[in-house]
């Protein structure tokens, strides 16, 4: 099959030479392009999902042997969790290489957090597919590199720990106000401000309401630690 110099070069970052490029291919193929001739990359995404966790879940069990079940699930969460995934997505350049239809370039997909999150995990289950377990859960652990051994530092849910900074503190719990919503309805920017009764707030924009809210009480936090 001949490929493009785009998809060669994505296939260095990646750090894999597929012997199948079809697979990869598929793994790049949003729904908003796909045909009946050309799936898109949702039944890979299932796959990489699961590829995923059992990579990660092995990996936190063999470097804590006291960690708890309760210890290792936050870790497990933070590590396998959509904004991980599109983290690492970004860190590759995958979002240039994405086969997308006109609305989603339109609307910047290849710079969504839940798009690139979805691809990532379809790239894994096209690797573990042309190559097996062992070549995917390889090229998992170098892609999150640092993060496995820094993941107790993101295995606290942001929220949560600003709600018991304030109680600790015996402040009213923070307040998550909307202040824009743009983009059309299929595809929505949000700006949320995360405010304390104190005055502290901080603000965050993402492409989900909820991944907002938790990026600004992350913002919040990194302020009130550093004040």
């Amino acid at each position: 099959m001949k490929l493009g110099t785009d998809i060669r070069e994505f296939m260095t970052r990646l750090g894999h030479e597929f012997s199948r490029p079809e697979l990869l291919l598929r793994a790049l193929t949003h729904s908003s392009i796909a045909t009946p001739n050309r799936p898109d990359n949702q039944r890979l995404e299932f796959l990489g999902d699961r590829v995923l966790g059992l990579t990660m879940a092995e990996a936190l069990f063999a470097a804590d042997k006291s960690a708890s079940e309760g210890q290792l699930a936050p870790r497990f969460n933070a590590l396998v969790r959509k904004e991980s995934c599109a983290d690492v997505a970004r860190q590759i350049d995958l979002g240039s290489v994405l086969k997308l239809g006109r609305s989603e370039m339109l609307t910047g997909g290849r710079r969504k957090e839940a798009l690139l999150g979805d691809a990532m995990e379809a790239v894994i289950a096209a690797v573990y597919l042309d190559a097996g377990f062992e070549v995917a859960r390889d090229l998992i652990l170098r892609l999150w590199g640092d993060r496995i051994d820094h993941v107790e530092e993101d295995a606290r849910d942001a929220k949560t720990a600003l709600q018991e900074w304030a109680q600790a503190r015996g402040i009213r719990p923070p307040k998550y106000v909307i202040i824009s919503r743009e983009g059309p309805d299929h595809a929505p920017i949000f700006t949320i401000e995360a405010q304390l009764d104190t005055g502290e707030k901080a603000r965050a924009t993402a492409g989900a309401k909820r991944q907002a809210e938790q990026a600004a009480a992350k913002a919040l936090l990194d302020r009130l630690s550093v004040d």
